[in-house]
């Protein structure tokens, strides 16, 4: 057993610090919640040390130290607010803005600019040079989703170090020297499937994201924490959204799961909430087609289409779909209904695609391990296979259908001919899709933006997700919508309520045993261990 890690006490503006020994000063300062100006230095990233602005006196050294690269020391005093440490931060400043485009009106990160904030706060408020700013280029276009604004930038290097050390590309370079020295990109374009983390990272406007670029101011967004739906890694991300929209999605940090990184094809997966061929009403099968109805009618078709089916077949020839996209409650609440109702076979499909040793999963969807904990499916292929054989051997007849990845899932040619075959198809999903063109009923289902609950990602961290837009007045989550039609099909009265329905996932033996849905933290909590950290 490795022994426990000695901590050390250090004293900074007179006030006494426990810190693990051998941590940088910078950092132990940061986590005290003290307000420190850097630029270069960063938490998942190696050691600079160039932007100077961290300079703090040390007792016992002859001159300013970096606190970035100065590890602490038991006993160590430290002075943030000597006069000579604010001095030399205005100096600092001062030469960072001598050449910097006075063009905070129009840049994206305005409202977010770590130069505009330390500039304000730390910086001498006036200029004392007269003649022109040095020239470079302007939005210049260095990859697939990166803007770069050369005259912007303040040569921290934090973009060269994460194309080295994260994503192991080294696009990014800085060229020439004093003056003239410039950030550019090397021999090829900043491709990377991490590339739009370089303007996480750019503490100032020089590189941007084109999916942002000139958008939406960020002082009019309302941050929400929440998880990536795009594959079952689960990155923990904010949701940026104003005016029942969302704008972006940015990585939040979470050492237990994608330290401060995503990917970016989870970072652009928010413009299927507002597609225009999304359902926005209910429809049940028609005379003439599928026709829009309302949410009671709907469910109540679904409902005594299900009663009157089993009571034709049986209930062993009723099968479901699950979907990896709904939470954790929502799933539970959908098996229950499928045990009131006896189903024969429930099973789930999940895309698989393009994957990494990094942060990017094969499975394409958020909740699949979620589905495996509650005892939903079974077997290698989540039971996928037997489903679609006891379909076509016309043992199922019903389907209940939950998402599309079904599609993806199956060759089109066999689906078409399984679902030919079934007498009630009940699907819920976001759009209609042509394939299930021969269902009963059709429910639209929410997507992860405008639900509470819960997640379970590939390594079997719970992690909750939160509302970030509201549903149109009279809309019906997935949950609800199992919930009343198990109302209708059963005697119970129940509603779709997260802690009660947590609080009955937690019972009888559940791998979910343990974790209080309230003291699950912003990082979330491995399955089998109380609350979250």
């Amino acid at each position: 057993m490795s022994s426990p890690q000695k901590t050390v006490k250090v004293t900074i503006d007179n006030r006494v610090i426990e810190a693990p020994e051998g941590a940088t000063l910078l950092q132990v300062m940061l986590d005290a919640e003290m307000d420190i100006p850097h630029y270069c230095y960063h938490p998942k990233l190696s050691i600079d040390g160039s932007c100077r602005l961290c300079q703090v006196k040390i007792e016992g050294m002859p001159k300013l130290q970096i606190s970035c690269n100065t590890q602490v020391r038991d006993g160590m005093v430290v002075n943030t607010l000597d006069p000579e440490v604010q001095s030399t931060r205005r100096g600092v400043l001062e030469l960072l803005l001598l050449n910097h485009p006075l063009d905070c009106p129009i840049c994206d990160k305005a409202g977010e600019c770590w130069l505009q904030n330390f500039a304000m706060r730390f910086g001498s408020g006036q200029a004392r040079t007269v003649e022109p700013r040095r020239k470079h280029g302007k939005r210049l276009d260095i990859g697939e989703q990166i803007l770069l604004d050369q005259e912007r930038c303040i040569l921290c290097r934090r973009c060269v170090r994460f194309c080295r050390e994260i994503s192991k590309t080294g696009e990014l370079a800085v060229y020439g020297i004093g003056d003239h020295s410039v950030l550019d990109i090397y021999d090829r374009r900043v491709d990377n499937d991490y590339s739009m983390c370089v303007a996480d990272v750019c503490p100032v406007g020089a590189l941007e994201t084109k999916d942002f670029h000139h958008k939406m101011r960020v002082w009019f967004l309302e941050e929400t924490a929440s998880v990536c739906p795009s594959c079952s890694n689960g990155c923990n991300i904010m949701v940026s959204s104003a005016r029942r929209q969302i704008w972006r999605l940015i990585p939040r940090r979470n050492d237990d799961v994608n330290d401060t990184w995503m990917c970016d094809v989870g970072r652009l997966n928010y413009k299927f909430i507002d597609d225009p061929a999304r359902l926005l009403a209910p429809q049940v099968a028609g005379d003439a087609g599928l026709v829009e109805t309302g949410w009671q009618s709907a469910l109540e078709r679904a409902a005594s289409s299900i009663a009157d089916f089993i009571k034709r077949n049986g209930a062993k020839a009723f099968g479901a779909i699950v979907s990896p996209h709904l939470t954790n409650e929502e799933n539970y609440r959908f098996g229950e209904l499928l045990s009131a109702i006896g189903a024969g076979r429930v099973a789930m499909a999940v895309r698989r695609g393009r994957h990494d040793d990094f942060l990017i999963k094969a499975e394409k969807a958020a909740n699949a391990r979620g589905v495996r904990e509650l005892g939903l499916v079974k077997g290698a292929d989540d039971g996928l296979g037997e489903m679609l054989r006891a379909c076509e051997a016309g043992e199922i007849k019903a389907l209940y259908i939950c998402g599309d990845d079904m599609l993806d899932a199956v060759a089109p040619e066999r689906l078409a001919a399984i679902l030919a075959k079934i007498d009630l198809l009940i699907v819920q999903d976001l759009k209609l899709r042509p394939q299930f063109g021969r269902a009963a009923v059709v429910l639209p289902t929410t997507t992860f933006a405008e639900k509470d609950g819960t997640f379970t990602n590939h390594a079997g961290r719970v992690q909750r997700i939160q509302r970030a837009l509201e549903s149109p007045p009279g809309w019906v989550g997935d949950g609800e919508i199992f919930t009343s039609i198990l109302n209708l099909v059963s005697s119970r009265r129940d509603r779709f309520e997260l802690g009660e329905v947590w609080a009955a996932m937690t019972r009888d033996g559940s791998p979910f045993a343990g974790l209080k849905l309230d003291e699950i933290g912003p990082n979330g909590a491995a399955l089998g261990t109380p609350g979250g950290r």
